[in-house]
């Protein structure tokens, strides 16, 4: 580019993308709540390596009792010395833009479940700053 020539816009940057309707992919990871990437929590990597990549959204779910491989059940009830229980990251998107973001699962979910499925975006939040906070807009 040359310095008279405006940059283009950063694709990671939500507010130069269009808010996402219609067709899209949920990429769903099911791992456990004491994983780790680096002494990170695993689901807070993931949620920072989404919004890094410019996905549209990713939110993190905590379980209150599952298993998985292991078949070892971990659940939250009072009794229970568990502390392992189950998070679903869930991130939406264009199938290109989900797809394309796979490859950084590779390394970091060796043992979770990592699933897609269709869905449609039927609203999407407003960009922060857009409404005024706690009203809704019309």
């Amino acid at each position: 580019m040359t310095p008279d020539t405006p940059d283009a816009p950063d694709p990671a940057d939500h507010r130069t993308r269009p808010r996402l309707t219609g067709p899209a992919l949920r990429l769903t990871v099911l791992i456990g709540e004491q994983d780790t990437w680096h002494h990170r929590p695993l689901y807070s990597e993931i949620v920072h390596r989404a919004h890094t990549a410019g996905l549209a959204g990713a939110s993190v779910f905590r379980g209150i009792e599952g298993f998985g491989a292991s078949s070892i059940v971990h659940t939250s009830r009072l009794l229970s010395l568990s502390e392992e229980l189950p998070v679903a990251v869930v991130v939406v998107d264009t199938e290109e833009r989900v797809r394309a973001f796979l490859p950084e699962l590779a390394d970091l979910v060796p043992d979770g479940l990592v699933t897609l499925d269709a869905c449609e975006v039927v609203t999407m939040a407003a960009p922060a700053g857009t409404h005024e906070e706690g009203k809704r807009t019309s």
